[in-house]
């Protein structure tokens, strides 16, 4: 479990890849400093092991779902990407709940300067727009936002020049593609709203006219 807090920007050190599965080694030094095998690290939102770690970098495997359903594929030795250690029991909760399971991909198709902020349309297909609501909240690379603004097909996020420093965010350009997970409560509230609609639409699909002729309606 992540806070979508972006700990550290870290940097590709290699990536050997065998048809969809990778093993990439990324260059790091906060996040390394209480590292140990088998901890989960957030990089660029999605939830992935350390295989192995020195001082200076550590390695994950990438499985192909992984590969197909995240932006990880396009990474390339030198790329910059987000990174988060699992969230701390003692610690303050910043963010919001992100598990690192990425739901799909975005791509921006805007990015626009307003004062000190930068706004940034991320067009998302239809499946993921239900999850949304203004104010609500997403995660981008891992980097936790509130949706500022909604379209049919697109979100708004607001970058402070913090968040734009301190994330990879602040080097993305129009076409570039983002790891989106859409807020874990939100999901699960639209599953069971979506559930309970199906069974009502059985309950009342039990209705007809037998129904009624044997209950001495005639």
């Amino acid at each position: 479990m992540f806070t979508g807090i972006v700990e550290e920007i870290g940097k590709v050190q290699s990536v050997h890849q065998s048809g969809e599965s990778i093993v990439m080694d990324i260059r790091a030094s906060k996040i390394l400093q209480d590292v140990h095998l088998g901890d989960s690290i957030s990089i660029n939102g999605v939830c992935l092991t350390v295989t192995t770690y020195t001082d200076s970098a550590f390695s994950v495997d990438i499985m192909p779902e992984t590969f197909r359903a995240t932006g990880l594929r396009e990474l390339r030795p030198n790329d910059h990407v987000n990174l988060e250690r699992a969230m701390a029991a003692n610690g303050r909760f910043g963010g919001h709940f992100v598990s690192g399971h990425v739901d799909g991909i975005g791509e921006i198709v805007k990015i626009e300067q307003v004062d000190n902020a930068q706004y940034f349309d991320i067009k998302l297909s239809a499946s993921l727009m239900d999850y949304f609501v203004e104010k609500g909240s997403i995660s981008v690379d891992g980097t936790s936002l509130t949706v500022f603004k909604l379209t049919e097909d697109t979100v708004t996020i607001s970058l402070i020049p913090h968040t734009v420093d301190a994330t990879v965010l602040g080097s993305k350009r129009v076409g570039d593609t983002v790891n989106i997970e859409c807020d874990m409560l939100g999901k699960y509230i639209l599953k069971y709203l979506k559930k309970d609609n199906v069974q009502t639409s059985t309950e009342q699909s039990t209705l007809n006219r037998d129904f009624f002729e044997d209950n001495g309606f005639k």
